[in-house]
Parts: C-alpha cells; structure tokens; sequence
C-alpha cells in the first residue's frame, strides 16, 4: 500500500509584512487601473518570448482537479491572421445584420463597435482562448475535466494581468459562434473556443471610449 504523503510536497510560500503586501497591492491596483480595451493596433513586431513567458503565468491557474482545461493557439503568421479575420468579419456582419437583438446593439452603439475587424490582421500576435471538455491520454481513454468554464476563466484573467503587466495592450474579441476557429487552428471539435486575445502596441494616436468602472461598494460587499 502506497503511502499518500508521497503524492504532495512542501508548499512554497512566503510570508510578508503587512506593510510590504499593502505596498504590493497598490501598485498591482495601480498598474491595472490603467487596463482598457484597445481596437487601434500598430503592427510593431513583439517578442515570441513574452509571449510564452504570459502564457506561462496563465498556465499557473488554478483548475478544477487540476485538470488544466485550456489551450491557448497563438496566431503570428499573416495568412493565418488574414484567413481569422475573414471567418470573425464574416459571422460579425450576420450579428450586425439580424441576429444581434436590438437592445444589444444599443448597448454597444456608445463604442462604435461594427463588423470590420483590421485589428484581426494589424496586431502581431493573435491569441485564441480554448475550453477541453475532456483529455485523451496516451492509450486513447477519455477523462472528463471539471469546472471547465471556470477554470478557462480563470486562466484568462491572469493572461491578460499578465499582458498588461508586461507592458502590451490587449483586446477581447468574441465573434459568435467561433467554431471557424477550430477548423483554421486546426483544433480538435470537442474543444470550445471562448476568444481571441489581441496583442500588441496600440498606434501613438490611440483612441478608446470615455468609460467609468462601478466603485468598490458597487462590485463588493463584506460581512
């Protein structure tokens, strides 16, 4: 009978002073407090080693019996870029056209979203966000994975903390549906696409919408 203290180790962990994780969290708060969408991308050229080194950090994620979920197909190639952008163009003209309720295009009306996307092919890397429903090992038997949804969440939210972080800009786009990009990323079908990730630098002439974020007492509550 194998003993269960085998399968853990030491957790690595250290303590700080209470002055020093104040410090940290402001200027975490701070750094990210100037995060916002960007849709105006210069084609200057990024590191593929940043790149990898913030996929690295979303792969630190917690997940549902760490199962890790995700996979992240990461786009530098113009053909490919080209041949996403014209699949996402194509289903944003279908939801700008009719199949977008009316309320949600009134909702988006104050960013001056359409269905062209330049950005798609602009940006130098493109990032697409899958979920796995499920894993195949090496002798072909399906193992479920679990909190899928959350835990590709997750794993998301570090990725673009970590792209800010790094100094890039980003965007979120959610053409709907997305399956074209299993086909062009050659992708398994059982695998859902969530997003694409836009990165780069945004263009010195940068513009985005005049927004406001709800205060702390409107997004939390203690008890």
């Amino acid at each position: 009978m194998s003993d269960s203290s085998e399968k853990f180790e030491d957790l690595k962990f250290d303590e700080l002073k209470e002055s020093e994780m104040e410090a940290r969290a402001e200027s975490f708060l701070i750094r990210m407090s100037t995060r916002r969408t960007v849709r105006d991308f210069s084609d200057r050229p990024v590191s593929k080693d940043i790149i990898q080194k913030v996929l690295s950090t979303a792969g630190s994620a917690p997940s549902g019996a760490n199962r890790q979920p995700w996979h992240f197909s990461v786009v530098g190639s113009p053909v490919i870029k080209r041949e996403i952008r014209l699949g996402a163009e194509e289903e944003e003209h279908e939801f700008y056209n009719g199949r977008a309720p009316q309320e949600w295009l009134d909702a988006l009306a104050p960013f001056g979203t359409d269905a062209n996307k330049p950005f798609l092919e602009t940006a130098p890397w493109l990032i697409a966000v899958f979920a796995r429903k499920f894993d195949i090992d090496a002798e072909g038997q399906k193992h479920k994975n679990y909190y899928v949804t959350e835990s590709v969440g997750i794993a998301t939210g570090l990725l673009l903390a970590a792209l800010h972080n790094a100094g890039l800009a980003t965007l979120t786009h959610t053409p709907s549906p997305m399956k074209f990009l299993n086909k062009i990323l050659d992708r398994p079908r059982t695998e859902k696409p969530l997003m694409l990730i836009v990165v780069g630098y945004p263009t010195e002439d940068a513009k985005v919408p005049a927004i406001t974020r709800k205060s702390l007492d409107q997004i939390a509550s203690f008890h």
